[in-house]
């Protein structure tokens, strides 16, 4: 696929950061909302793992490129978590300036998003566009929990705006990046690339969404949006 194209996919859930943003500081979303949202996301997104990039990697059948994709994936991510430590102690402070630290781990997580959407698009237009639709929602409440912090810290909705706007330039230039550095790439490159991506899906499910969404008050309703998810991407990849 074209370095365009695959920005034109991109521009989907960039746009997506901005209205999850704008849309949170006009009128945020109750407890119960935002669960149902993180849990109907990690569905999705686990889908996308279990229905392409899983089945992909197995297929090209390099068991030390997957290892050493996976490895890096993982501990990208732990270095990521060890970073934002502080999450809790920045927000809080917040009311004082911007919280920095969080919007520098969503700004990391964000291009990574951006990256991956790159990477599927690189191993093929069916991977790219169910990682589109998956991280769509996933950037969806990110850009929630970056207008929550920032409204926190009084920032006005101009201000809320032109950040997110930011966070979906910096999901652009990771896609960008993916298409551009992956073109052409060999498949032991493109394995270990998918690899990490593997790993940092898994970690974006099982350490950020799903932890998240137990923060609240649980419900039936609110756990069974995370089956309704994985089998809205699984229906979706079954008539592409």
């Amino acid at each position: 696929m074209s370095f365009l194209n695959v920005l034109t996919y991109a521009a989907i859930p960039a746009v997506a950061v901005v209205m999850g943003g704008v849309l949170s500081s006009l009128r945020p979303p109750g407890a119960g909302m935002r669960s149902a949202v993180q849990h109907f996301a990690a569905g999705v997104v686990f889908a996308a793992l279990a229905t392409e990039l899983l089945p992909e990697v197995m297929h090209r059948r390099l068991p030390l490129q997957t290892i050493a994709g996976f490895a890096l994936g993982v501990v990208v991510m732990l270095l990521l978590k060890a970073f934002t430590g502080k999450r809790s102690e920045d927000v809080d402070t917040a009311k004082t300036g911007l919280p920095t630290t969080l919007l520098i781990a969503l700004g990391i997580d964000i291009a990574l998003d951006g990256l991956l959407i790159g990477v599927g698009f690189a191993a093929g237009e069916k991977q790219g566009l169910l990682l589109t639709i998956a991280l769509t929602l996933e950037v969806l409440f990110l850009g929630v929990s970056a207008s929550a912090a920032l409204s926190g810290g009084g920032a006005s909705r101009s201000m809320i705006a032109l950040i997110t706007a930011g966070l979906g330039g910096l999901l652009l230039t990771g896609a960008g990046l993916g298409a551009v550095v992956l073109s052409g790439a060999s498949s032991s490159t493109i394995d270990v690339v998918l690899s990490f991506g593997i790993a940092a899906l898994l970690y974006l499910v099982v350490e950020e969404l799903m932890v998240e969404a137990h923060e609240g008050q649980e419900s039936p309703w609110l756990c069974a949006t995370f089956f309704v998810g994985f089998l809205v991407l699984l229906i979706i990849e079954m008539n592409l």
